[in-house]
Parts: C-alpha cells; sequence; structure tokens
C-alpha cells in the first residue's frame, strides 16, 4: 500500500514539475518591451504596454521593441475573413496590449471612438484604379479627419493616452516634430483631451500651406503650435535632445506621438492585415506585395512587422523621393546624412534621418541591443553607417527600394490621372512610381502589388496641378473652409533651450 502512495506521490510530483517546466517555457501572454539599446526598465525585465506608450522614447535614446511578435496562423487569418476593420483591429491589438490595463471593452470603445471619425466605412478601402480595374490597386489611408494616412495611428493613439492619463488621475506633456502630416493628425487626434498637453514642433515654411493651416486653426487651449526657423530634422533634433533630458523629462512629464512612439506602429500594423483580406481571395495562400513612401520608416516597419506576425508578404517596396537615405543604404549600404533637405513637391518626406531605421538595424543585428546600440554611437559622432557584405545582403532581402525624382512624381500624377482617371498626391505617386519603375527593371515578382495612398492630393494643390494642369475632381469642403479660419503659431530659433523654456512658460500658467 505505501508503495503504492510512493509511486502516486512520485507521478503527481513529476507531472507538477513538468507543469511548472512548460509554464516556465510558455510565452507570456503579450510581449514586454525593451530599447533597441538595451533599456529594459529598473527591474531589467522589459517595460509594460502602458509604460512603453506613455514613455515613447527609451531612457537610452533607443527605441522599443516587443519581446516577441505574436503569431497569426493561416487558420486564424483565414476566420478574420468578412470583418470590418474595427473588429480586425481588435484582433491585432489584443495580441500586444493586456487586458489588465485594457479591457476587452474599452478596448472595443477606443477603436470605435477612434474610428469613428473617418469619412469612409472601410476606414482604409481598398481601390482598385482604373475603369476597369486595369490601374494601380491603391489602399487609401486618408480617410481620417486631416486627410493624412498618420489619422489611422494618432486617433487611436489620442484616446490610448486620454485612457491612461485618466486612470492614473496624471497630466502628460506631448511633444512631437512634423514634417507636415504628423503634427496635424497628433493635433486632431490630441485636441481637448483631459490631462493632456500638446506641443507640435514644424519647420517655418517648409510645409504645406493646407498642412500648416490645419495645425494653426486648432483653436483648443491644449495645443500649441511652434514654428521652427530650420528643418524638420532640427525638429525632431530638438525633440529628441529634449527626451534625452532625464530632469526635464520627468519635470515635464515628456510622451511621444512621433512615429517613435510603439502605439503608432501597432496601429498602422492592422491595414497591412485589412487589404490582404480585401485583395486575397479566401482560402488562397497567395501573397501579397507592398510599396510604402518612405520618409520616417514607420509606415513600412509596420509592414515587415506584419510580415513577421505571419502574414503571407512577398516583396516590400522602400520609395523615397530626392531625400534618398534610405534608398543609399537598401541599394549601396551607405546610411548618411546629406548636407541639407531637398525641399520637394513631397514635403512630408522630407527628411535627412528617418528615426524608425534604427528598429530595422536592431532586427537586422539579430536583436542584439549591443551591437546595435554601438552601430548608433559610431552614426551620431561620425553621421555616416555602412553595411556590406552578408549584412547588406539580409536587409535587402527583406526590401526593395526605388528613387523618383520631382519630374518623375509629377509624371506619374500624370500618367494615373489620364489612363486611370485617378488622382494621386505626391507621396502616394511616390509608392506607384517606384512599384512601376522596379517592375520595369525586373525586380518585381507576380504577386499582387498594393500601393499605399498616404494623403488626399487636396493637401498639395499646387503639385499637382503642375502634373495634371486644371483639377477637374472636387475640392474637400473641409479643407477649403480651412483657408477663411484664424491662426495661430509661435515662431522661434530652432534650439532646444528656446522649446524647453516656451514649454515650461505655458505649462506654468
Amino acid at each position: 500500500m505505501s508503495a503504492r502512495v510512493s509511486l502516486i506521490s512520485l507521478a503527481a510530483v513529476t507531472a507538477a514539475l513538468g507543469y511548472l517546466v512548460y509554464q516556465k517555457k510558455k510565452k507570456p501572454a503579450v510581449p514586454v518591451y525593451t530599447s533597441t539599446r538595451g533599456y529594459a526598465g529598473k527591474d531589467g525585465k522589459g517595460l509594460d504596454f502602458e509604460s512603453t506608450v506613455l514613455m515613447g522614447l527609451g531612457m537610452d535614446g533607443g527605441l522599443m521593441v516587443p519581446s516577441f511578435f505574436p503569431q497569426v496562423s493561416a487558420k486564424t487569418l483565414e476566420s478574420w475573413y468578412g470583418m470590418d476593420f474595427q473588429s480586425i483591429a481588435f484582433e491585432v491589438m489584443s495580441l500586444y496590449i493586456p487586458s489588465d490595463q485594457v479591457s476587452a471593452e474599452e478596448l472595443r470603445s477606443i477603436i470605435s471612438r477612434s474610428y469613428g471619425t473617418f469619412r469612409h466605412d472601410d476606414i482604409t478601402p481598398i481601390v482598385k484604379s482604373g475603369p476597369e480595374g486595369t490601374g494601380p490597386v491603391i489602399l487609401e489611408l486618408f480617410h481620417g479627419p486631416t486627410f493624412a494616412f498618420k489619422d489611422v495611428a494618432l486617433q487611436f493613439l489620442g484616446n490610448l493616452f486620454e485612457h491612461f492619463v485618466s486612470k492614473e488621475g496624471e497630466n502628460i506633456t506631448i511633444l512631437g516634430a512634423t514634417s507636415g502630416d504628423t503634427g496635424s493628425s497628433a493635433i486632431y487626434g490630441l485636441r481637448g483631451k483631459k490631462g493632456v498637453e500638446v506641443f507640435i514642433l514644424f519647420p517655418e515654411g517648409r510645409v504645406s500651406p493646407i498642412q500648416e493651416r490645419q495645425m494653426t486653426t486648432v483653436p483648443d487651449e491644449n495645443i500649441h503650435c511652434i514654428a521652427v526657423e530650420g528643418t524638420f530634422d532640427d525638429a525632431q533634433a530638438i525633440v529628441k535632445a529634449c527626451f534625452n533630458d532625464e530632469k526635464f523629462r520627468h519635470q515635464v512629464q515628456l510622451g511621444a506621438v512621433n512615429s517613435i512612439n510603439w502605439a503608432r506602429i501597432l496601429a498602422q500594423i492592422v491595414y497591412y492585415f485589412y487589404s490582404y483580406i480585401r485583395v486575397v481571395p479566401k482560402g488562397s495562400d497567395k501573397k501579397i506585395s507592398f510599396s510604402v513612401p518612405t520618409g520616417n520608416f514607420g509606415d513600412i516597419l509596420a509592414g515587415y512587422y506584419a510580415k513577421r506576425m505571419g502574414l503571407p508578404t512577398d516583396q516590400l517596396i522602400v520609395a523615397t523621393n530626392e531625400n534618398d537615405i534610405l534608398h543609399r543604404f537598401f541599394s549601396k549600404g551607405e546610411y548618411f546624412r546629406a548636407p541639407k533637405v531637398t525641399e520637394t513637391v513631397s514635403p512630408s518626406m522630407d527628411i535627412c534621418i528617418s528615426s524608425n531605421f534604427e528598429r530595422f538595424l536592431y532586427h537586422m543585428c539579430d536583436e542584439d541591443a549591443t551591437v546595435l546600440a554601438a552601430l548608433m554611437k559610431d552614426f551620431e559622432s561620425t553621421g555616416k553607417l555602412s553595411a556590406s557584405g552578408e549584412y547588406l545582403k539580409k536587409c535587402q532581402n527583406e526590401m526593395l527600394s526605388a528613387r523618383l525624382s520631382k519630374q518623375e512624381i509629377l509624371g506619374t500624377i500624370k500618367d494615373n490621372y489620364a489612363k486611370h482617371h485617378y488622382l494621386l498626391d505626391p507621396h502616394s505617386a511616390i509608392g506607384v512610381g517606384a512599384a512601376e519603375k522596379l517592375r520595369q527593371e525586373g525586380k518585381l515578382t507576380s504577386s499582387a502589388m498594393v500601393c499605399l495612398a498616404c494623403a488626399h492630393w487636396g493637401k498639395f494643390t499646387d503639385a499637382v496641378s503642375e502634373a495634371v494642369g486644371s483639377i477637374r475632381n472636387q475640392f474637400p469642403d473641409e479643407l477649403e473652409r480651412l483657408k477663411s479660419m484664424k491662426t495661430r503659431k509661435q515662431v522661434m530659433p530652432a534650439t532646444v533651450d528656446s522649446v524647453k523654456q516656451y514649454l515650461l512658460a505655458k505649462l506654468s500658467r
């Protein structure tokens, strides 16, 4: 009897130990977050989702990345067919957001409120351009309040900030830099939010008139527009310097809305899954390719992450204008800052340094934060980064690239309007033109190609008119009304001290 009891006890102990080992090996329900340069919170175990969103930039200057990418199986993806955008957003976001920080009910409410502001029922509709659908397949991302793709992420982030701030009973100061669209999208996403003060920097005279009016006509008291006398890169450098000043950062409780914030990338992952379901027939195992107009690298990074999660993705195209630091990297392995930003017909992409590229380099370094930190330290001191051999080949295996000149951009707008009766803005034209350019060079496969349309043509009428002459399409009423509204902005030197003093003065009132 005692022997039998001993055997049973031994079996029970063995089973219990086995279960503990299994539990230890299991991945957590959702990822935690660490910096590309190694910061993993005070305990070194990684930060939770809420802390990551509110912090924005890592305390070591790196960008926050998930500890793993939740997988979406072919079976799960098939079950999403027939769902609307909001439902797919919930499915994707739930894989990253812990229910004890944002319950399922709260997340559905945030998603509903965020996309209830869009003018199209599909939120990000797929359009097969041309009279018979023979033109480029377009993913329209401009149906939000500011007619730009960044509304998809920033309407969500605005409501997410308000949720976390109200829950904790604290205030947060949002500081961001924009080359045009991020600023207005952030302002429209955060205007009037309780406990949130918003300061947006943009380069004076270097955004389109409509972009500037979208920012400076918002009357809400928590919105502050700062026009710096410099370039977007100057504005972005000021923002990073403020975040890297730990004392100042804590003093004003800084939070980020730029694409360095993980929640923005998460929201953008959604439309890659949504577009796949809209383009590829159910039950098919076909892959899909994407051509992405790319400035700060956040939009195409979301596509890369969707691929890491299991989305059947073939090729990702990095499409740039004359400010082609990314094209130079993917074609030659050369990543260095040009002497100055070139002003182009696609101003939202007029940047020298792509902030989110650090995340991609981190993954290409086999997610070794020590290697990446050394790489970025060298880049920040020399302004140059080179890749060659197997490392460059590894990067090129993930993405193709193409560069379009002004004439190529205008030509793409003209040709698509004439042949397919579809009017592209200059940024969207870069995506369409890059795909066509690579197709002519024989570098594309036969998979379905989706071109991301980042903005409505009405935000860039000068460039569009130059391309097609008289525009017959209806100009949006919402943009027309901006022309007669009062504006307010603060113009100041592009220095860190000027911006810090302005923030402190406004926050102390």
